[in-house]
This record gives structure tokens, sequence and C-alpha cells, in this order.
């Protein structure tokens, strides 16, 4: 929400200063997210005169002024436009201002060997209108050498405040105004004060013919008809302050509309009344009607939308956005405003299904005033007779705006009990009654028709506490329970801090990243099993099925800004079809290591890499690795043949590991090898015995482990990894580790030598024992199909 300061203080009466106030809105609750002064931008030029104007010696279309700047030094300057002459009054960039249209810092220069000491302006140069065929021309009396900012009014400040979903009334400058004034910032000037300066009308004859038949999208719709109107530009002031708040002025119509939206947070419509056939209604859209709305686009409706239509067509999406065709134009003579009160959860839904946004849409779904249509068409009506002329008709009212009384029974001594601040009671009353609360002697409270966000004591404790102050709240400590405090993690928190650690201090960088992607980031991971209904943006309306899209997003803008290695991580959540899973992703790009003497061309991340620090992050996690089996492929989005799955038994998947599919990497802009891996945190079975954090006594065995190697002989489709299980498990009680050590292929014969570890128990290993438990070994590798290597 955006508005000027001259425009606040048109409802505010104050002396404060704009740091003042920008703290305050803060204060309040009403978080300023940024102070612009368009001053700023034309500092550096000035108002000048034309003493004398002579032709260029050497370019005809050229020609040498003689500019008065108010310091009684005059400046040569070179100027190009057809209109310069001796005693025109103009706007001079000075050397060193910076030209808002383009950014070019001015200099005195030499243009084609004459000194230019700055330039004049137009108005497109100064981002002041399109008008570029000759200089600005001021009056006569303009004051030589003062600032243009200050003479053309463009020295006051733009505060652009965020406004939460709950303030509705702070959709509008007055509303903003009416919270400073209880914050002790000013008063709120009355409304009939505001807008005395305008002519008052009294309709004549009856009022257009409009109708409800959609009570429930639409329960109130009021009109009035106004006659022989002249459209045309809006006049300076009014289409300056729309421009400072990021409004095009359109005509002076349309202008007074978002002049009274932006002001008194209401919006409103016209209509040109040659382009209606018969009256206006307010009912469903038919299946099969389109609208071609005001932004050039044209819109399917569905029967669940509300639309303002006459006998022929329709011409609005209720409350939302007007039509093309129904539009004012320069030739609109006589128009119809419509001033309107829509139902917020049906203009939600309706935006919602268009994915159509609008300063309409954004006030009327969080809840506009329903008391107040009849001041609003009102000061509507009244601007459009003062600034384009006019007769207007009688009031038409069609349906009954759901005005509802709703008084609490508060208590004051909520704001200590609930809200952690003594208020004096006459204190709180005050502030309630500024803000627009009725307050009777035995505190029952009636809430204003502009603030639907209000209903309970709660609220109230809310209103008083921001106003008085929240900083004002002392803090205070939370009881202690006596004796030393339980742990409050949870397994599954536990386990995340422990891969977590364990992660980082592997080198790798953690990531957040968000939990919505686009519906082509999801597609390579199976899609989105979870849409929004009401997304941030289209970008961002599935819920990840996978941890990978936005990790490889971030390898993408990493590598692209000249990272030469990325090993990122994340924990969070995948949503699938079945509920949320928490899960760590992690992904390789780039670089192993850095490139060297020693090592000469740095190589990159393969499958192995990927799997050691799955493994080293399962082990960490709790999982037992050594159980753990390596399945094939892990799915689509994975290289077949550089990937797998490491498994507890077949069906029970603990992570994904490998590289990532070319056809993926395409669709993140990534090129290379790129490894990832996820971890399934919840399939992790959790830790049996006792939840305690001490750890086990260290019982180091009492004799020296036995190792002993193995070479075999084995068929081409045996993996190492059955292999060594099936070693591994050839005697429980003695085995305590085997790995794989040596790989050796020649012609048709393939070789793999595993080395065994065992450890004795209460006594030594003899010959008889180790030889016991090689044939066990033996015979396990034979089930297998390998054979011992002679």
């Amino acid at each position: 929400m955006k508005f000027t300061l001259s425009w606040l203080k048109d409802h505010l009466d104050t002396t404060a200063s704009l740091a003042d106030i920008v703290i305050g809105l803060t204060r309040i609750g009403l978080e300023v997210e940024g102070v612009h002064n368009p001053a700023e931008a034309l500092a550096g030029f000035r108002i000048a005169r034309v003493l004398t104007a002579d032709r260029h010696p050497q370019a005809d279309k050229l020609q040498v002024l003689s500019v008065d700047t108010g310091d009684g030094t005059p400046l040569q300057v070179v100027c190009g436009a057809p209109n310069a002459r001796a005693g025109l009054v103009g706007v001079l960039g000075l050397p060193g201002a910076s030209v808002p249209a383009n950014g070019m810092q001015l200099k005195v220069s030499a243009i084609r060997g004459v000194e230019s000491n700055g330039m004049m302006c137009s108005s497109r140069e100064l981002d002041l209108g399109d008008e570029h065929d000759g200089i600005i021309e001021l009056p006569d009396d303009a004051p030589v050498g003062t600032d243009f900012a200050a003479y053309a009014g463009r020295d006051d400040p733009v505060i652009d405040v965020s406004i939460t979903p709950n303030r509705q009334d702070c959709m509008g400058v007055r509303g903003i105004a009416r919270d400073l004034a209880a914050a002790g910032l000013g008063t709120l000037k009355p409304l009939d004060a505001v807008v005395a300066m305008l002519p008052t009308v009294d309709g004549q004859g009856p009022g257009p013919n409009v109708r409800i038949e959609d009570s429930a999208g639409c329960p109130a719709f009021y009109a009035q008809a106004v006659t022989g109107v002249r459209n045309g530009t809006s006049p300076d002031w009014l289409s300056r302050r729309l421009k400072a708040v990021g409004q095009k002025p359109i005509s002076t119509l349309v202008d007074i509309t978002n002049f009274v939206m932006i002001g008194l947070g209401r919006p409103l419509h016209v209509y040109d009344r040659a382009t209606l056939s018969g009256g206006l209604v307010a009912r469903r859209a038919q299946p099969g009607e389109e609208v071609l709305a005001l932004n050039g686009k044209t819109y399917a409706l569905t029967d669940t939308m509300t639309v303002i239509a006459d006998d022929a067509a329709v011409h609005d999406i209720g409350g939302i956005m007007g039509g093309e065709h129904s539009g004012v134009s320069a030739g609109t003579t006589d128009v119809l405003i419509e001033c309107a009160y829509f139902d917020p959860d049906a203009i939600a839904r309706t935006g919602q299904a268009l994915t159509l946004t609008s300063d309409a849409r954004q006030r009327f779904e969080r809840g506009v005033d329903p008391a107040f249509l009849d001041e609003g068409l009102a000061i509507a009506t009244r601007l459009v007779i003062a600034l384009c002329g006019g007769t207007a008709s009688g009031v038409t009212r069609a349906g009954q705006p759901p005005v509802e009384t709703r008084t609490l029974s508060y208590d004051p001594a909520l704001s200590e009990t609930l809200g952690g601040l003594a208020v004096a009671p006459e204190r709180q009353r005050t502030i309630l009654e500024t803000l627009g609360f009725t307050v009777t002697d035995d505190w029952q409270v009636t809430v204003p028709t502009w603030r639907r966000d209000v209903d309970g004591p709660a609220d109230l404790v809310e209103e008083v506490i921001r106003i008085e102050g929240i900083d004002k709240v002392a803090p205070v400590a939370l009881p202690r329970t006596p004796g030393v405090a339980r742990p409050t993690a949870t397994a599954e928190q536990k386990v995340e801090r422990r891969v977590r650690r364990a992660a980082a201090a592997r080198g790798l960088d953690e990531a957040v990243t968000w939990s919505f992607i686009s519906d082509a980031e999801a597609a390579p991971f199976g899609g989105g099993a979870w849409t929004l209904a009401n997304p941030i943006s289209a970008d961002l309306r599935v819920m990840r099925p996978s941890l990978l899209p936005g990790l490889l997003a971030a390898a993408e803008r990493n590598l692209r800004r000249g990272a030469s290695s990325v090993r990122l991580f994340e924990i969070g959540r995948r949503y699938l079809s079945d509920g949320e899973h928490p899960t760590l992703g992690l992904v390789l790009a780039g670089d192993k290591r850095a490139r060297g003497w020693q090592a000469g061309k740095a190589p990159p991340f393969d499958a192995f890499d990927a799997k050691a620090e799955a493994l080293a992050l399962l082990a960490q996690a709790g999982a037992p690795v050594d159980n753990l089996q390596v399945f094939g492929e892990a799915g689509e989005a994975w290289h077949p043949g550089q990937s797998g799955t490491l498994r507890l038994g077949p069906k029970t998947v603990l992570a994904a590991f490998g590289a990532v599919h070319p056809t993926v990497l395409k669709a993140f802009d990534l090129s290379g090898a790129v490894m990832a891996v996820e971890l399934f945190l919840d399939a992790i079975p959790a830790k049996r015995g006792g939840t305690g954090f001490a750890r086990p006594a260290y019982a180091p065995p009492a004799l020296q482990p036995v190792r002993r190697d193995f070479a075999f002989t084995v068929p081409a489709a045996l993996s190492a990894d059955a292999l060594v299980r099936a070693v591994r498990q050839a005697d429980k009680a003695a085995i305590v580790s085997a790995r794989l050590f040596d790989l050796f292929e020649k012609d048709d014969v393939r070789s793999m030598a595993v080395e065994v570890t065992l450890q004795p128990g209460d006594k030594s290993f003899t010959d008889a024992d180790i030889k016991a438990i090689s044939d066990k070994v033996v015979a396990a590798a034979a089930k297998q199909g390998a054979e011992l290597r002679g």
C-alpha cells in the first residue's frame, strides 16, 4: 500500500515529521517497507531562463544558449530543441545531475567544439510525460534559480506500507491516518472536512436501472448516473498523486475511481452508458460466457462467478475487473457509477480460478466497509461533477449490505492478564474510541463496520497493546521446573540434528530452498501430489515431491556464478500422496577437488562419492549400514547403471544415490555429471533400547582380531555387494566385518578379493577354528557362484 505524505495529511492533521510517522507506522503494526522521495531523482535540476539563443557555429540544428540560473552568472548551454529561444523559462540540468529517464550523468562537455554546461530538459527526460518534441516551457513568473522538484510538487515523499491480511481498513489512506491518530501522531480530520471543497450534489430524477439476482455474491449494488460529462486528462494534482503511488493516469473518470479506492479503500467502477443495452444486473455467469477485461485478456466464466451484465452481455467480473467494451473513453458523455459490496469469499474463489489479480480484488476479498456505500458513491459523484461537469441522477439502492452491529463485553484488566501490559482503563477507552469503536460506561464495545477482523475481547487487547506500544511489554522469563530439565527433542528431531551435523562436518553446505516448485520442476520426479489453490505465483504451485529440484536449481545458480565445486545438502519435507516425509537431500556438482600439479586435471564426482556420502550419513542417523543391500536403478530421475538404492530388506528403501539423469540436468540447465542423494529419514528403523543420552561404557575386546584374505573367481553378473554380504554372514559370531579390496579382470575371468576380520571372544582362535570359519566362508561364496581362486 503506497501513499504520499501530502495524501496522508489530507486526512490527518499532524505536525509530526516524516521520520516520526515512519517509526510510528511500524510501531503500531503497519510495517514500512520503504520511503521514496521523488525529489532525489530531480536533484540538480533548476528553473532557469534563457537570456540569449544564438546559432551554433558548427551545426544548423543546434543553438548556443546563455542561461540565467539565478546566481548571477549565466551559463553557456548547447541545445537542439526547436522551441529554445530567448526569454523561455525551462528546466536546466546542472553538471553532476543524473537524467531520470536514462541515468546519464551530466557533465561539462564540448558539443561540436562549443562548451556546454548542462542540458535544458524535456518532459520525457525527466520522467514527467511522453512529450519530447521540445524542452519544458514554464510560466514566465516561475521563480528562476529554485529547485524544479519543489516548484513542480515533486518533493512529496512516498511511503510504502506492508498491510497484513486482517487489516482491510488500512487498504485506504484514511484507515492508516486513523491508526496514526490513535497512536498520538495527529488528529483524524472529519470526512466532511476532507471533501468540503467538492460541490454538493442533489440527484435529479430516478436512479439508473440496476438489480441483483445473485445476492450471495453481491448483497448490495448502489448506482448513480451522471449525464453531460467531459472526460479528458486529469488535472495535474490528481495525475501526479496517482503516478506517485504507481498508478498510471488514464482519464479523469477512471482516475477518480482509483483516487477514491486508494484514499478511502472503496473500489468503484464507471460504465459508459452508451455501450449498455438495458439495465445492469448482478448475477451468476452462465456456462460458456466470456468477458474481455480491461487488461486486454479474455476470461472464460463459470456459474460460480458473480458478474455485472446488461441485457446483451457480461461487462464486468464483479469486484475484480471491468470489461473493455463498456469502459469509458475520451468521447464518453453519460456514465453510470457503480458502488457495490461483493462477498469476500466469492471474490477470492473467482480470482483464484481466473488467476486474476487487481487492486479491487485485494480490497474486496479482505472485506471493504459495507456501511460506506452511500458515502463512497456520493464522494465519487461529487468528484465527477467537480472535474468533468454534468448532472447527477438519483441513487438506486439494490439489495442490502451486510451491516452487522457486533458488541463485545470487555474487561480492561485483560490488557495486563492477556497482553502483559497494564494500561489505565481511561487510556484504553481513548484508544478504542479513536480507532472508531464505541465504548459504553459498562465496557460494552461496539465494533466499527470497517473492522471485520475484530470478533472477541482478545482482539480488543491487541488493539490496545499495539497502539500503546508492544515495546512497553516487559520480558518475563518462563518459570523453570525445579531440578534437571528433561530433553524435549523428539526422536525424529534428534536424527535430523545428527545428520545435519554430520553433513556439515563432511564439507557439505546447508541450503534452504522453497517447498513450492513449478509443475515443470516436479515432473521429472513423478509430479506433484499436492497443489496449492492460492499459490504465490504460477511457478510456485506444487509442493515438492523431492528435495532435489530446489538443490539442482541452487547448484545451477552457483555454477553459473563461477563456483568450481558445489556440495549442498538440505533437510526438509517431501510431499507425497500419503503425506509428508522428512528427507535429507544432497547434490554434488562440479570438480571433486581442486586441480593441482600433482593431481592434474580436477576430476568430477562419481556415483561412488554419492554412495559414500549416503552410507556415512545413514550411519550417523542410526541405520544398520552393515545390513544394507544395494539394489539397481533408483528411478526415472536417475542415470541408469550409475545409480541405486540402499535397502534394509527388499522393500524398505532408506536412500537413493547416484548420477542424475541427463534429461533432468538439461531441464535445470546443468551440464556434466551431477551426483545426488536422498535419505528417507522416516524409513530408518528406530533405535532399540533406552532413550537416554548417556553413551554406553567403552568395552574394547580383550584379544586382537584376526584378518584373512580370500580371492574368488566370480560370474560376471555377481555384484561385489552380494559377495561381501554372503561372506559376512557365513559366521555371524566370529566375523565382524568383510570388505572388498581388489578387483581383477582379464579375458573372461573376473576375480574379487575380500578381506575378512575375525574377532575372538574368550580365547584365541586355534588353527582348527580358523579353518572351520574359512570353510564356511568358501561355502557361502559358492552359493553365490564364486569359487576360491587357486
